[in-house]
């Protein structure tokens, strides 16, 4: 691993920008050493997802960085493996969102007189033959000569640009377009090695209120000449240029001798003065120190898990997974502690780091449960600034971008987040503060001027035990709603009353246990007995829509087949509603296709499940590539066939591989990552919102987790399977800690204690797990 180098002009910093790097990042002894000579960086390929509409970013950002700097090149979230032209490098990305989000100030390097202003027209072109990336860095060669790089710290991106010999070497700012709705922008140049500005956006999907970010940019030496631009028009020698639309600014350097130029970018969602102590106390060293100190934060993070044994490319896999899967959420807080929070006033974060970007429908089934294992510190930060969202900005989030409510997807995703914090043990000392917050919102609706939509459909849903479908129904904030999806949100809603229901009685608080409880059960009001599925009601009470569940209408990305099994409150209930265990596992065979995946998993995984980023309707099958059944493939271990539940995940294990299309789908701040991880480590959190993780065959032969003495005492956990092959993958005894693991599932109680988890395989199913006292209990 190395960089290009310029001479060393500059040495000290160093650490500090390094401790900034780290941020609060505890590193814990490992339990088994890696090899000296291998580096986990080097398996990770962030082009990972970014063809076929997995809408990751290949640039640059370090764990749970403020910036993420990164190409753009015409596709709406960003970048996309296909294109062929940059339009500018810019420091704002979310990995795998569906919508166009981020994407502020682009910056480019130009040569020659500056005729265009549109970055579509001055954009640069490319081969993928001289672009490379890993953890911290990017790096490409453009037609126009120039060769960029990029690395970051927390909270600053770094650019190097190596220019031809020229006197019109430029740096493009361009603050008046982005991924978003630019609404207003005010770029200035400060001096002769300063540039700042403040941009004001919005739009997430639809429209949204409206946020904004503060950046600085200083260049390593005084540029010759600078200007601005407002629409059409440059102006040169201008230090100012505000208003809506187009706007921009540029330097212009001599690179005759010395030919590069490097310009360090800090950004603020406070204010200007927030970017300017964020460059102070991070933008330090030169280019070379910055990477180094990014690839060490990325290997001593990725360290925690050191998988053995696999093949190359699932290791590749594995890791690019990880990778992703601490991308997201983002800091939020300036290097002082100050934020904008919800009410769109200035706090400060004391004790904790505030963080921002909540995908929380994806996130709360996979990534917040992996986070709560590998960044448990972090994991608390989180959980309390969700709850300083409620605060001060009045209800608790469902999508939350940088500082604003865009009311994205449906349902109660903020439930099961804040309960699994609790029971991952994160939130002590903020139990009922949590729970206050959580009662709040399950039991009422936002007020009709508050931006957030909350349980939007609870109500009816109080009333009458369901979130009724009402077609075309006019929407009365912006974002996405329950209505449109009132099938979907109804199984949503009892999900999250399922594990409000756990923390209830875990505090005390046993009235509203009961009452939870009971509604727990409300996913029976929608379903349906002459057909054997859920099918949305409307406001009357009427099942409408095809009764063909393949065909249902009312459930948000996805129909009945695929959400039938999101009951992990209750499994044992639902398959008493199909008909029992043997019809619950004919249907699930039929689901997934099992009797061909036998035959050919990959094919089956291919071409017989959903497959597309945004085919959700009109299917019986599987898709692995959106979040309503994720969890389904563990379905198998609550009807007595646990082995069926390996052989499924395995199979769509095999979607992702270490080329631009090896995602399943858009990856949803690592939610789609973070499925692979814990499927491949091989346990799962089969009852999001709570402590349950299912038990599934790892795809290595051994896999070492670090964690975190202050959460998990034992200091680590060792998941073994000698010999774990295509072939050899079912399970036929389990140990913990060398006593028999009889149950398919651990808790999380058992994590803190236990050192090892030891499974023997072999090339059949066994009886293992197959007892009715195995399964994962239901919530009662």
């Amino acid at each position: 691993m190395s960089w290009p180098r310029r001479a060393r002009a500059r040495t000290t910093g160093v650490a500090v920008a390094a401790a900034a790097l780290l941020g609060g990042f505890l590193a814990v002894p490992s339990a088994q050493a890696k090899p000296a000579d291998e580096r986990l960086t080097d398996l990770v390929n962030p082009f990972i997802g970014s063809q076929n509409e997995g809408n990751t970013y290949p640039g640059a950002a370090v764990p749970f960085g403020m910036v993420q700097l990164s190409p753009d090149t015409g596709h709406t979230t960003g970048y996309d493996y296909e294109d062929d032209r940059i339009r500018g490098f810019s420091s704002v990305h979310i990995s795998g969102v569906g919508c166009g989000l981020g994407g502020d100030l682009p910056t480019l390097p130009t040569t020659g007189d500056i005729t265009e202003t549109d970055y579509e027209k001055y954009a640069a072109k490319f081969s993928h033959d001289d672009e490379s990336a890993r953890p911290g860095y990017y790096k490409v060669g453009l037609d126009s000569g120039i060769t960029a790089e990029l690395s970051a710290t927390e909270r600053t991106g770094v650019q190097r640009y190596t220019f031809p010999a020229t006197d019109k070497a430029n740096v493009m700012l361009n603050s008046g377009q982005s991924l978003h709705k630019t609404e207003s922008t005010k770029v200035e140049v400060l001096d002769s090695r300063t540039i700042r500005t403040s941009m004001t956006g919005s739009g997430f999907c639809q429209d949204t209120e409206p946020y904004t970010i503060h950046t600085v940019t200083r260049f390593d030496r005084p540029f010759e000449t600078s200007g601005t631009w407002k629409g059409d028009k440059v102006t040169a020698g201008s230090k100012e240029s505000t208003g809506e639309g187009r706007n921009g600014a540029y330097a212009r350097f001599d690179t005759s001798e010395d030919r590069t130029v490097e310009a360090t970018t800090a950004i603020s969602y406070v204010d200007a003065d927030g970017a300017s102590r964020n460059l102070r106390a991070e933008g330090g060293p030169d280019f070379d120190h910055t990477a180094e100190a990014a690839d060490r934060v990325w290997e001593k993070r990725l360290g925690d898990v050191r998988a053995q044994g696999g093949s190359e490319e699932q290791r590749r896999t594995f890791y690019s997974s990880l990778y992703r899967s601490f991308l997201a959420p983002n800091v939020g807080s300036d290097v002082d502690g100050r934020y904008t929070g919800h009410d769109q006033k200035i706090h400060r974060a004391k004790g904790f780091t505030y963080y921002q970007n909540w995908s929380l429908w994806d996130t709360y089934r996979t990534q917040a449960q992996l986070l709560a294992l590998l960044a448990p510190q972090e994991s608390r930060d989180m959980a309390r600034s969700i709850l300083k969202i409620e605060e001060e900005g009045g209800w608790l989030p469902k999508w939350a971008y940088g500082t604003v409510e865009t009311n994205i997807m449906t349902g109660d995703p903020v439930t099961p987040f804040l309960t699994n914090a609790y029971k991952q043990g994160l939130l002590d000392g903020f139990e009922e503060e949590t729970y206050r917050a959580l009662k709040k919102n399950a039991d009422s609706v936002p007020p009709t001027e508050h931006p957030a939509v909350g349980r939007e459909a609870n109500e009816e849903y109080l009333k009458d035990g369901f979130a009724p479908y009402i077609k075309d129904r006019e929407h009365a904030k912006p974002g996405d709603s329950d209505y449109d999806h009132g099938g979907s949100a109804t199984l949503e809603y009892a999900l999250s009353d399922a594990m409000l229901a756990e923390m209830a009685e875990d505090l005390g608080h046993d009235a509203d246990a009961t009452r939870y409880r009971e509604r727990a059960q409300n996913y029976r009001t929608i379903f349906d007995e002459s057909t054997g599925f859920f099918r949305a009601k409307d406001e009357k009470g009427a099942f409408t829509g095809p009764a063909d569940p393949a065909k249902s209408e009312g459930f948000h990305e996805g129909t009945s087949w695929q959400y039938q099994w999101l009951v992990p409150q209750d499994l044992p209930g639902m398959i008493d509603l199909i008909g029992g265990k043997d019809a619950t596992n004919e249907r699930l065979d039929s689901f997934f296709a099992y009797e061909q995946l036998l035959e050919d998993p990959a094919k089956t995984a291919r071409e017989v499940w959903v497959n597309g980023p945004y085919d959700y309707y009109n299917a019986d099958k599987y898709n692995p590539q959106n979040e309503p059944d994720l969890i389904a493939p563990y379905t198998y271990l609550s009807t007595g066939q646990p082995w069926k539940s390996t052989d499924v995940v395995h199979a769509a294990l095999t979607l992702f591989t270490d080329g631009p299309t090896g995602m399943t789908g858009n990856d949803d701040l690592g939610t789609m990552s973070a499925w692979n991880v814990l499927s491949s480590i091989g346990i799962f959190p089969v009852q999001p919102g709570t402590d349950t993780w299912g038990l599934s065959t790892p795809l290595f032969d051994r896999v070492d987790i670090d964690l975190d003495r202050r959460y998990y005492p034992s200091g680590s956990l060792s998941v073994t399977a000698e010999g774990t092959s295509d072939t050899d993958r079912y399970i036929q005894s389990a140990t913990l800690d060398g006593d028999a693991q009889e149950h398919t599932y651990l808790t999380t109680e058992d994590i803190r204690g236990a050192r090892s988890l030891s499974l023997t395989v072999g090339d059949k199913p066994s009886d293992w797990g197959t007892s009715p006292e195995a399964a994962p209990p239901a919530l009662d």
